[in-house]
């Protein structure tokens, strides 16, 4: 499939976490268009599971989303970071737990339309207590709950976070 030719790339807005650019580019079919696109580093999800067979979630109040929403542990990528040593850094700050084993289960881009966002899905195990100060504009509530219920709660969609949905069933065949 051809890809589209740039003719102009501008910057919009940078800003701690994003930027937004946008491009005039030449389609296949010889016209233009104008795209505005979300820059982003890329983030780490995790699927930390302990001995007992527990997945542990966090729950936030998420502005955008106008409520608070069950996800999976994640975090950006800082630049040049690895993304399994960011996986290793974010488990610690969001559910308090060290992972002695980090295994990747794959990628996906978030919004591929209008994104530059790439996922790094992890599972975590071998969960030891071993916190980290978070952000300081989260405000988390740590949530384990055994495999079969958070399948049940995602098939029932009660899970609506869509990086929680995808790097559940990633982990699915694993658990």
């Amino acid at each position: 499939m051809k890809h589209y030719d740039v003719l102009e790339s501008r910057q919009l807005f940078r800003g701690r976490v994003f930027g937004l650019r946008q491009d005039r580019v030449r389609l296949p079919d010889g016209q233009t268009a104008s795209l505005d696109i979300i820059e982003h580093g890329g983030a780490a999800v995790i699927v930390p599971v302990d001995e007992q067979g527990r997945i542990w979630f966090v729950r936030q109040y998420r502005h955008a989303a106008g409520e608070a929403l069950l996800e999976l542990p994640a975090g950006t990528l800082e630049p040049g970071e690895p993304p399994a040593a960011c996986a290793a850094r974010e488990v610690r700050e969001e559910i308090g737990m060290a992972a002695g084993t980090i295994e990747p289960l794959g990628g996906s881009f978030l919004a591929p339309g209008y994104s530059s966002e790439f996922l790094h899905y992890f599972l975590a195990r071998e969960l030891t207590p071993d916190p980290a100060p978070h952000d300081a504009d989260e405000f988390l509530e740590v949530v384990q709950l055994p495999a079969a219920e958070a399948y049940r709660l995602a098939a029932a969609g009660l899970i609506r976070d869509g990086k929680t949905l995808a790097g559940l069933l990633l982990a699915q065949s694993r658990l």
